[in-house]
């Protein structure tokens, strides 16, 4: 597989709109259309659609904050593989290439998410990247992760 992060831009906007989650996964992520609103007003999200190749898959928006924090933090704040292509193990390498992006993007050590405890799934994965709950909630009762650098690079090698 060769998947790859691509700004949202008017070419894939639509496509990237029409993505769609299961049923069963409403509710703990916000859609497409409302991310992007957000990235519209706040200048700081990067919205992305996941490929793999020429196929999008999924969609992810990140940013840094620097007013958070002792140094500002970096948010993974949304992450979605679309319904017809979950399951192929898209969601683990998009999170690897993600967390990559990340850290060498930003030059940062760590990575904040917020989570819906309830979110099984998703808590499951970022579990096996490191990501350990820091007592914290976010702004709709979410529990926040961290991943620290060095817990990744233990786990998984040079980025």
């Amino acid at each position: 597989m060769g998947l790859l992060l691509k700004p949202v831009t008017r070419a894939n906007r639509a496509a990237v709109l029409a993505l769609r989650i299961q049923k069963s996964q409403e509710g703990f992520v916000e859609t497409p259309a409302r991310c992007l609103k957000e990235a519209f007003w706040c200048r700081l999200w990067r919205p992305v659609g996941i490929y793999n190749a020429e196929t999008l898959i999924g969609f992810a928006m990140y940013g840094r904050f620097p007013w958070e924090g002792s140094g500002g933090r970096v948010w993974l704040d949304r992450f979605l593989i679309d319904e017809k292509h979950q399951g192929y193990g898209y969601g683990k390498q998009t999170l690897h290439l993600l967390v990559a992006t990340l850290f060498d993007t930003y030059r940062c050590d760590e990575i904040f998410l917020s989570i819906y405890e309830t979110n099984q799934l998703a808590s499951h994965l970022y579990d096996e990247f490191g990501f350990a709950y820091n007592g914290e909630l976010y702004l709709h009762k979410e529990k926040i992760m961290v991943l620290q650098k060095e817990t990744y690079l233990s786990r998984f090698g040079p980025l």
